[in-house]
């Protein structure tokens, strides 16, 4: 019996409005980042032999998907807006902006894993964009029933729209 409503389907190739992170690639956020994964490579510092090559200093790697948790100055608090409902995740805003499945919203959610493909390092003072889309949405049938995976693909771009990484994420639905 499948548990995949035909409705769902319908959100596949879905994509939301491009959004652009409230700050650029700002020094200091880069250092705190690097710091936190705990490298400390100098590429993420300042102008050097060694960033020489990637246009001067860096933000690591995957530092461009963080800075969409961040949110502007007079922008609702999501964890302050959801306090009281027990049933919260902290994934509120955290979509890359797609609508949820509303034939799904019933289900449970689990994490079903990333890809990522990186392209570039983003630059200090580089803008940073988010381009995403649902990819696929498939029932597997597995020993426990079946299953619902849930395919997005995020896009991080530069502001002059080069891609800087690609990330894949997968959700599963039961």
């Amino acid at each position: 019996m499948s548990i995949l409503p035909e409705a769902a389907k319908a959100y596949i190739g879905v994509e939301a409005e491009t959004e652009v992170a409230c700050e650029r690639v700002e020094r200091g956020a880069a250092r705190r980042y690097a710091q936190a994964i705990m490298d400390e490579d100098p590429i993420f510092r300042d102008a050097c032999a060694e960033n020489a090559r990637y246009g001067g200093p860096v933000a690591p790697p995957i530092f461009p998907t963080h800075m969409f948790y961040w949110r502007s100055f007079g922008m609702p608090d999501p964890v302050q807006e959801h306090a009281h409902d027990p049933n919260f995740d902290g994934t509120a805003g955290l979509t890359g902006g797609l609508p949820d499945i509303e034939p799904l919203k019933h289900l449970s959610v689990l994490n079903g894993g990333s890809e990522m493909e990186f392209y570039r390092y983003a630059r200090h003072g580089e803008t940073v964009k988010l381009r995403a889309r649902y990819v696929d949405i498939v029932e597997k049938q597995t020993s426990k029933g079946p299953i619902i995976l849930v395919i997005s693909e995020s896009e991080f771009l530069t502001g002059d729209d080069e891609l800087l990484l690609r990330a894949r994420r997968t959700q599963i639905r039961r």
